[in-house]
């Protein structure tokens, strides 16, 4: 059986590609990716020759290079997007272009093709925020995102639904919320945050700390999307949550403690516009319907997080690097003008 992943050099998919391959002795897994800033070969490196394994480079946008890699699928499964909310401040288009318009031409290709499923992987940030510590999304709240990225993948689930509705695509969505564990790219939170204490450096933290989100191990989402590629609902939402609501700061702190550091390593730095307060999913479909929930809690996915970013600086060091060459181009690009 032939599945397509999109982004599979990304964090979550690069994860779930290696979770299919090492699962499903029989599963021809083909790999899209552009390669972006956040998109590393890399990140399959120990999986690039098996033979069912294929790698393609090339942009969703791409009409031509998208029928290539989908013909003869049967599951596709959509990870690929514009995905860090800092980003898509300082530059909203490349989220449209991505999240909407390429994701446009794969819902085309897929009725073309005739796909058994399309999984569209979205995010919890769509429902928007809580301003109190209380209450959960369920995956029948309006959309109401707060960040260009948001309202660019809740655009794009938008855009999924009518395809169902309107074609009869065979396709439904996935909102996990706050994913972390290995081969996330670095500029993100928990990697910022273990790589810069391995460097002996201090943790920017937004205002004091006090936004919530709900932290959820990658290996619980690729088993959860796993579950829904092959038993979930046609035309169905599911959320994934990881049922670990946490405050950045208890983060920080957790972190620090398994490091054996102290909290002298905090910096706290100016909010983000409009950053969120909290984010709460109710996750209790794909449990009652699917039997899914999360078995990996928030103390083991931290130490295994941490484990992981100590041993393997081969992989991360090249993009922090990477990541403080584009920071001084950006602000010498600010001074000259």
């Amino acid at each position: 059986m032939k599945i397509l992943v999109t982004g599979g050099c990304g964090f979550i998919g690069s994860n779930f590609i290696r979770y299919l391959l090492n699962k499903y002795d029989t599963y021809e897994v083909v790999n899209l990716d552009a390669l972006t800033y956040a998109g590393n070969i890399e990140n399959l490196k120990d999986i690039k020759d098996r033979k069912n394994y294929h790698f393609i480079k090339g942009d969703i946008q791409d009409r031509q290079i998208v029928e290539e890699a989908m013909k003869g699928a049967r599951y596709v499964v959509h990870f690929a997007a514009e995905s860090h909310v800092d980003r898509s401040i300082k530059d909203a288009q490349p989220f449209l272009k991505t999240n909407i318009i390429g994701l446009q031409v794969l819902l085309d290709v897929a009725l073309s093709e005739e796909v058994e499923r399309f999984i569209h992987i979205s995010t919890d940030e769509v429902y928007g925020c809580f301003e109190t510590d209380e209450g959960s999304f369920t995956e029948e709240a309006p959309l109401l995102p707060n960040s260009p990225y948001a309202a660019s993948k809740a655009g794009g689930d938008l855009l999924v639904r009518s395809y169902i509705r309107t074609y009869g695509l065979s396709a439904l969505i996935v909102r996990p919320s706050n994913n972390y564990g290995p081969y996330q790219f670095p500029e993100k939170f928990i990697p910022l945050m273990v790589t810069n204490l391995i460097e002996g450096k201090k943790i920017p933290l937004y205002g004091r700390g006090q936004n919530i989100r709900d932290w959820l191990f990658v290996e619980d989402t690729c088993r959860a999307v796993d579950i829904l590629m092959h038993k979930g609902r046609t035309g169905e939402i599911y959320n994934v949550g990881g049922g670990n609501e946490r405050r950045n700061i208890e983060v920080v702190k957790a972190v620090l403690e398994v490091m054996g550091l102290d909290e002298g390593y905090i910096e706290f730095v100016p909010d983000r516009p409009g950053h969120d307060y909290r984010y709460s999913i109710d996750f209790s479909k794909i449990t009652s319907e699917l039997g899914w929930h999360p078995r990996v809690d928030f103390s083991e996915g931290i130490e295994r997080t941490i484990k992981w970013y100590r041993e393997n600086s081969w992989w991360w060091k090249p993009l922090k690097e990477r990541l403080q060459r584009e920071a001084r181009g950006f602000w010498s690009s600010k001074d000259a003008r």
